[in-house]
């Protein structure tokens, strides 16, 4: 009769074993990185630089409602957060549409947020509902995945 610990650590070798095999197919990626997804529109939603920072890439380029083009991760956080742009309060996004490509993963939706502070430049006003167009590109960096492009434009109401 076999060793109880024994036996159960070699279930819990062989159970992360196949959690590690899981994580690196493009299911296991795909969860990832919607986790990943929601984590950095909730810490967008707070202002939370710090979740911001350990999420996107130092590579991070942005194509803004602003019709601006900004590069790197510290510029985004000086130009967008820190300014007070990103400052909702209320942030939703829905993905319609998400494909992992080896390295890099696609995500393409609608956000519904409303802004507390006026930024016309940005399509937002004070209070009033704002709804965009955005996608997310995600790149596997080492062992995690990071926000790598993201573009967003405000939808016209017609």
């Amino acid at each position: 009769m076999r060793d109880p610990t024994f036996l159960a650590v070699l279930l819990c070798a062989h159970l992360a074993a196949i959690a590690s095999v899981q994580s690196q197919t493009p299911a296991g990626d795909s969860a990832a990185v919607r986790a990943l997804d929601d984590q950095a529109r909730v810490a967008a939603l707070n202002r939370d630089t710090i979740a911001l920072k350990r999420l996107w890439s130092d590579s991070l380029v942005v194509n803004a409602p602003n019709n601006r083009v900004v590069r790197g991760k510290r510029a985004v956080l000086d130009e967008f957060v820190r300014t007070g742009i990103i400052d909702f309060s209320s942030f939703d996004r829905e993905i319609e549409f998400m494909r992992v490509d080896g390295d890099f993963v696609t995500i393409m939706g609608h956000e519904t947020l409303r802004a507390r502070t006026d930024s016309p430049a940005n399509g937002l006003r004070a209070g009033e509902i704002t709804r965009r167009r955005a996608t997310n590109i995600w790149r596997r960096e080492g062992k995690t995945w990071r926000l790598y492009i993201r573009h967003a434009n405000v939808m016209v109401s017609r």
